[in-house]
């Protein structure tokens, strides 16, 4: 084992930690268990020791020893039950990319064969499926099928000027396909010129990247921009912040990239799209990739508030300061009860609001709130911002 799995910076970085425990009163997993071994601050304590470990003259000079298996597997417990929500790497006063640390962290436990069994499967499900969860990828737009008035072509054509990238979760959950539906019909109305991907669209390649798997990356990253450019776009557009992320940190800038609610917005200023009014009193919440990932804040407030009949609140904690849903870092597959949890602290605060709906702009986001609320029978509704906007929709 080395650490050819950090940059040099990465390296420096690990050294320059103040131990201050300011990560640590901001960590949803650490809010939400009272476990401070899932805090940055330890995790960075337990990687300094694996790095020093494997130095064998710092071994014999400073008697130190490599951590033994069973240390191994208590620390990759701790850094897999991690949501990625990035409230860490905001609030460092050092400024170390933690979030990037993270990634690099858990890549470096897969290489030492030290990491949670769901791990493979994530592995397997993309290797062999092409999405994170087996599902058949003929049928990622099977979902059009389901629309009232499906289109004969299924939104899929040869040539396009926009591409709608949909992500897994929006193509095979059914509680989150209302999401790619409602964008669809704004699109339609608004008079956009946009194809789908259909079988031809991959995972953006962020499972893969957040379960340590990075050798995989780049075979979905390549096979992504050849079926976009096949397509002769000009733009891509995302409704899931994780795919916009993806695209705007680790794809080649081959194509103009937006996320769905900074589209949207665009074409309501232009009066492209037709609103009537919507009586509704709403909060957003930041998506974590959204928010703290790429820095847009403004344009889903703008967009909400743009909706004739809108009143909005805001939540106590919102942009940079947003608390995760719980639903970020494939935790929802390593320990759903965390995940469940963390959840459960976002509703509550959500309805301190007292909003009657919780609006936010992520297919993740809005499928783990559901889940918690419906589960719970709590009197919330979660919607996507492209639901929220298809509500207003004024169909001619």
């Amino acid at each position: 084992m080395t650490n050819q799995d950090y940059r040099m910076s990465q390296l420096i970085e690990v050294e320059a930690c103040t131990n201050c425990r300011v990560c640590s009163d901001v960590c949803p997993a650490v809010s939400a268990t009272q476990d401070g071994e899932l805090s940055g601050v330890h995790r960075i304590k337990g990687l300094r020791q694996i790095l020093k470990g494997r130095t064998g003259l710092l071994q014999k000079l400073l008697g130190r020893r490599a951590p033994v298996d069973k240390e191994w597997k208590h620390f990759s417990d701790t850094v897999f039950r991690c949501t990625l929500c990035g409230n860490c790497q905001e609030v460092c006063p050092v400024g170390i990319q933690l979030r990037d640390l993270w990634l690099s962290l858990r890549q470096d436990l897969v290489h030492s064969n030290f990491y949670p069994k769901k791990i493979e499967m994530i592995r397997d499900n993309l290797k062999e499926n092409h999405n994170v969860f087996a599902e058949d990828n003929e049928e990622r737009a099977d979902w059009v099928e389901d629309m009232k008035h499906p289109p004969d072509d299924g939104y899929i054509k040869d040539r396009s000027e926009v591409v709608y990238f949909t992500g897994c979760v929006a193509s095979y959950f059914p509680l989150a396909q209302k999401i790619p539906v409602a964008l669809v019909e704004i699109l339609e109305v608004s008079d956009v010129d946009f194809t789908l991907l259909g079988e031809d669209e991959w995972c953006c390649g962020f499972p893969m990247l957040g379960a340590g798997l990075r050798e995989m990356f780049q075979e979905f990253v390549d096979h992504n921009l050849e079926a976009v450019r096949a397509k002769n776009a000009k733009l891509a557009i995302f409704a899931c912040p994780s795919c916009y992320q993806m695209w705007r940190e680790h794809y080649p800038r081959a194509i103009e990239i937006s996320h769905a609610s900074q589209f949207l917005l665009n074409l309501v200023k232009k009066g492209r799209t037709p609103l009537k009014e919507l009586p509704l009193t709403v909060t957003y919440h930041d998506p974590c990739d959204l928010g703290r990932g790429a820095g847009v804040y403004d344009e889903p407030r703008e967009l909400i508030r743009s909706i004739p009949g809108i009143k909005f609140v805001e939540l106590p904690r919102s942009r940079e300061d947003c608390q995760c849903c719980g639903g970020g870092g494939n935790l929802e597959m390593i320990d759903p009860e965390l995940s469940s949890e963390i959840a459960r602290r976002k509703i509550e605060e959500v309805m301190g609001t007292g909003a009657q709906a919780v609006v936010t702009s992520c297919q993740q986001c809005v499928r783990t709130m559901t889940t918690y609320a419906r589960r719970n029978k709590i009197p919330i509704e979660v919607l996507d911002i492209t639901q929220l906007l298809h509500r207003a929709l004024k169909k001619t």
